[in-house]
């Protein structure tokens, strides 16, 4: 499965506040699927709202601005 092409791979969108938490997280799912990061709530929010929402979000609770539980609602 790893020889599928990119476009074909399915999305998945990582939120969290920690930079080290994303880098970790991006580089263990990179080669299995295509991944999004997010530094922050809003972001999140902005990148599943685009026009390639992504299939599945791993999302932290505890950040600060909108936290990962209004992330949730809003979504």
């Amino acid at each position: 499965m790893n020889e599928r092409k990119s476009a074909e791979r399915a999305t998945i969108l990582v939120v969290d506040d920690t930079p080290e938490n994303l880098a970790l997280i991006s580089s263990l799912l990179k080669d299995t699927y295509k991944v999004k990061v997010a530094n922050n709530g809003a972001k999140a929010l902005d990148i599943a709202a685009s026009d390639s929402p992504p299939n599945l979000i791993l999302l932290d609770i505890m950040m600060p601005g909108l936290d990962g539980y209004e992330v949730c609602r809003r979504l």
